[in-house]
């Protein structure tokens, strides 16, 4: 006996309906969190935290208040300091006035003459291994630091610029990511006008959205009728082309690539000074690594044979999410120094509820601030990511030649 079939509905109107379903939800989300007519900002810090900050004692800031100098803080009725980002910059530029040399740029630790653009590739091929998280987290660093940085998103996905409070889907229009700045045709345009000012001082952000994955798809068309080597250069040296039109304005530049190695990717890892690739130490995240690294050689291989010149500053792995207490992690991170010994980074970065519970309401650790969390359990996460991220500011400072 024939049973007929029942008919069931095109996969592509399912897929449909749940990303319509999703997107109405995460937008509802967001809108509960961050209502349309608001906008991100970054909380004020305590005076302890301003002069951990700058680099003086409570007490100089305190006199500085008194004495009327500089940028005054805002205080609270029970008489406590509260600075910005923009009050504590302030206060460096006022410092290093009147410091010479070295301390000089140990207040303002912008690049001198002589001292190239660093551009930082975050990247891995596979997706959950914190890549946005640790790019999120180290341009919020470097600019606390008082460094000049852009934040390029170059994820499709466009997570970073999520965790920066701009939803690609309702705050990015067509030509205002990187793809406006990188593409063939006559619609290009230069990268300072896509950059964005963020609610962090000193920290610009070039947004993402799926426009960008225009890139891969004209990429070939391109290079098929020899149209690739216009104004922008060949694929491979297009972002690169497009960050020297902003170069002279920053001292940092991090870029979250795609967790795949398409065109976009490689351009990204053409454009950068040095590569961190993200590892949760897990025996398949490592064993999609290898994949990573074996495609990544071959490629960069075919872009150096055509021209295209990759000289990095360093090139480190990242541990992330990383249990000490678990055995086979720990045995994993055995494995990964023994081979790549002080290519992986000294500081791992542990996993902790901390950063989980600030990316509920999508935000970071430098945002959230120790009020809304157990006080130990933030104090453990900042100081793993304060020990990360100081080590890649170390690496900075030795490739630029400062002690």
């Amino acid at each position: 006996m024939q049973v007929d079939r029942l008919e069931l509905p095109n996969v592509d109107d399912v897929i449909g309906e749940h990303a319509d379903l999703l997107s109405s939800q995460l937008q509802s989300i967001s809108e509960a969190l961050f209502p349309p007519t608001a906008s991100k900002a970054l909380r004020r810090f305590t005076s302890g935290e301003a002069a951990r900050l700058i680099g003086v004692s409570d007490s100089t800031l305190r006199k500085m208040t008194l004495a009327g100098e500089g940028p005054q803080p805002e205080t609270t009725s029970n008489g406590r300091r509260l600075y910005s980002l923009a009050n504590i910059n302030g206060i460096r530029q006022l410092f290093a006035q009147n410091a010479r040399g070295r301390e000089a740029i140990e207040f303002v630790p912008h690049r001198r003459d002589g001292e190239h653009l660093q551009v930082l590739a975050v990247t891995n091929f596979k997706g959950g291994s914190g890549k946005t998280t640790t790019s999120a987290h180290l341009a919020q660093y470097l600019a606390l630091q008082g460094y000049r940085v852009l934040a390029v998103d170059l994820d499709p996905q466009a997570s970073l610029s999520a965790l920066f409070g701009v939803l690609p889907e309702m705050h990015v229009g067509h030509n205002e990511t990187l793809y406006a700045a990188i593409r063939y045709d006559e619609d290009r345009r230069p990268l300072r006008d896509v950059v964005r000012k963020t609610y962090f001082d000193g920290l610009d952000l070039v947004p993402g959205n799926l426009e960008l994955m225009e890139f891969e798809h004209t990429t070939p068309k391109a290079l098929a009728v020899g149209s690739s080597s216009d104004d922008g250069g060949i694929f491979f040296a297009r972002i690169a082309s497009a960050l020297d039109g902003v170069a002279d304005d920053y001292d940092v530049v991090v870029i979250d690539c795609p967790p795949q190695l398409g065109f976009l990717t490689l351009s990204g890892l053409c454009a950068a000074t040095s590569m961190i690739v993200t590892v949760h130490p897990q025996m398949l995240d490592v064993s999609s690594m290898s994949q990573f690294l074996l495609m990544t050689r071959d490629l960069l291989g075919v872009v150096r044979d055509a021209g295209g010149t990759l000289k990095f500053d360093f090139v480190r792995y990242l541990l992330t999410r990383y249990e000490p207490q678990d055995a086979p992690q720990t045995k994993v991170v055995t494995l990964l120094r023994n081979l790549f010994d002080d290519h992986v980074l000294t500081n791992p970065m542990v996993k902790s509820a901390a950063v989980s519970d600030a990316g509920l309401s999508k935000q970071t650790l430098y945002e959230i601030g120790p009020g809304n969390l157990t006080r130990t359990t933030y104090d453990r996460a900042m100081e793993s990511l304060a020990a990360v991220n100081g080590e890649i500011e170390g690496l900075m400072k030795l490739a630029w030649g400062r002690p």
